[in-house]
């Protein structure tokens, strides 16, 4: 057994309503709604990026499973490390780390660079939002942690919603090395806010547990009943969104020619729904159970994905674009409120949970990827009929997940 002390046995009261965490809470919704930003920015701007590299737009889109996989990866050395360190500590070196590679991408002169950069920087900056995560576990009680997490994931919506579209209409005005650099000033400013007040301490354990141990924990995490349900649901889950957001810049510019205006219009609607719903999407969640809305959302997001593969016009697909992201909003914050009551160390169980979304997120990318030489009706087709298959998985799978 690990000799670490489970986050869980000493979980402070809180209220999302009180003025030190709701503090906490905005700088936390804030840092992870500009690393989303900064990750989905690139997907509308591929065109731009191939002209730029002197490349295809197949070959620098790399760049999104270059930063999705590592990151994921790399959460699994983050989350049992603030477990021994803190959470504190975690945050803000890797906020320091993707505020300085992330400026350093704008001086990126080729692919190869780039694509380095962009792996580099999900190494550092991996650390900010699944310790974040782990940190509400550590100050929420679960009763009333899913309009906290809510927060947090609907900045992540917010990030991706707000950095394609931002990506869209401002790389015409700044170029792509000023979306990088206007990132890395936005985490500079939290770097600083975060360090300076709101950011508490976490205890840390009298003894640390081997490299073993560690290990251990992870393999007791998927040997749970609820831990094998969640994990690999969070990995399909993401891949079935990814793969469909990120080539929906592509999508909307060879189906309806637009430029990079109207791409960055149609899309400003994917993240609205969890910028503006997720704390109420999080308190439905604690109130009424997370068996109902995690199939619910599942089968929202099939329906938007073979609506897509139709003849839509441009007006209907902007809304089918902004219910699929609701559909996100109501499966991955419950998951997520899922993973913070596992047993045993909240950051590694936090840490595998954002391994397996990251994960899901690149390879969703590159599994729509390898279906595009058929079209985006056929990608689309595939996508939404898988999705609807797991919206069927997910009535069994977590019919134990209810109020209470």
């Amino acid at each position: 057994m690990s000799c670490m002390t489970p986050a869980h046995a000493s979980e402070p009261e809180a209220s999302v309503g009180s003025s030190q965490h709701r503090g906490l809470l905005a700088l936390l919704t804030a840092a992870a709604f500009l690393i989303f930003a900064q990750a989905f920015m690139i997907a509308p701007i591929l065109p731009q990026l191939a002209r730029a590299f002197h490349t295809t737009p197949e070959t620098v889109g790399l760049a999104v499973p270059a930063y999705l996989v590592p990151y994921g990866a790399m959460t699994l050395v983050w989350g049992p490390l603030s477990d021994r360190i803190g959470r504190r500590a975690i945050i803000l070196t890797s906020l320091a780390a993707f505020t300085v590679l992330t400026a350093a991408t704008a001086l990126a002169d080729s692919t190869a660079a780039f694509l380095g950069l962009r792996l580099a920087t999900a190494l550092g900056a991996s650390g900010v939002v699944p310790i974040s995560l782990a940190l509400i576990g550590d100050v929420f009680p679960y009763a009333r942690r899913g309009k906290a997490l809510g927060w947090l994931f609907g900045g992540m919506a917010g990030g991706t919603a707000v950095g394609s579209s931002a990506g869209a209409l401002a790389e015409p005005a700044i170029g792509w090395p000023g979306l990088f650099l206007a990132a890395a000033g936005g985490a500079l400013l939290l770097a600083v806010a975060l360090a300076a007040r709101v950011l508490p301490s976490t205890p840390r354990p009298a003894t640390f547990p081997p490299l073993a141990a560690v290990a251990v924990g992870y393999r007791r995490l998927l040997h749970t009943a609820r831990g094998r349900r969640t994990y690999p649901y969070v990995l399909l889950n993401a891949m079935l969104h990814s793969g469909i957001y990120t080539w929906l810049g592509l999508y909307l510019i060879q189906r309806f020619a637009l430029g990079p205006v109207g791409v960055g219009l149609a899309l400003l609607g994917y993240g609205i729904p969890g910028l503006l719903l997720g704390p109420v999407i999080g308190h439905l969640a604690d109130r009424y159970g997370r068996a109902r809305i995690i199939p619910a959302g599942v089968a929202l997001a099939a329906a938007c994905a073979l609506l897509l593969a139709t003849d839509s016009p441009l007006p209907a697909v902007v809304v089918i674009i902004t219910a699929l992201s609701l559909g996100y909003d109501m499966t991955q914050p419950p998951l997520g409120g899922i993973v913070t009551d596992l047993p045993g160390p909240r950051g590694q169980a936090m840490g595998l949970n954002v391994f397996a979304l990251f994960t899901g997120f690149g390879l969703g990318s590159l599994a729509f990827q390898s279906l595009l030489t058929a079209g985006f009706t056929v990608a689309l087709t595939a996508f939404g009929a898988t999705a609807l298959l797991a919206a069927g998985l997910a009535v069994p799978l977590f019919r134990a997940e209810r109020a209470g």
